[in-house]
């Protein structure tokens, strides 16, 4: 066992841990944080999206003790309160979902790209980018839309919008 201390949306948490409690489980057994989503087991689906010291990453690829001292953000913690992250209003808005299980990663990665690429994006780059989060329901067409929105709002500005 080993004891984790890290920040979680911006709470403090530190719990005694099995050495091989993936971070994934951590977040949704330890902390009851169930909107990252185990998809796959191999790391293949995105579903387990969070930030990491404000980076994306599958949270079933690391352990909860390499997190240790880190800071986690995962999809419960976007919103502010009642008011929506921009990029869960535009998926809500571009009707960005459909069962909902690849969402919480869809849009973790998305917040992420967004960042990475201040706002300057186009789709075929959205569509490069999310090439490790898979969708079993749609052709991927309203999420690049909503990624797409939600950059032009949080930067102003998008080099070409999906149609």
């Amino acid at each position: 066992m080993v004891t984790v201390t890290m920040t979680v949306n911006g709470r403090q948490v530190s719990k005694e841990v099995e050495d091989r409690r993936l971070l994934v489980d951590f977040l949704r057994e330890d902390l009851e944080l169930t909107g990252t989503h185990v998809g796959c087991d191999t790391s293949q689906c995105g579903a387990c999206v969070v930030h990491l010291d404000g980076k994306a990453i599958k949270s079933c690829t690391i352990l909860a003790a390499q997190a240790d001292g880190t800071s986690i953000t995962t999809i419960e913690g976007l919103a502010d309160g009642a008011e929506l992250h921009p990029l869960q209003a535009a998926f809500k808005e571009h009707h960005g979902l459909q069962c909902g299980y690849c969402t919480p990663g869809m849009i973790m990665s998305g917040v992420d790209i967004i960042r990475r690429h201040e706002g300057q994006l186009d789709e075929d780059t959205v569509r490069h980018e999310l090439e490790g989060n898979i969708c079993r329901c749609t052709g991927y067409h309203n999420i690049v839309k909503a990624i797409l929105a939600a950059a032009q709002e949080m930067h102003g500005e998008v080099r070409q919008a999906a149609e």
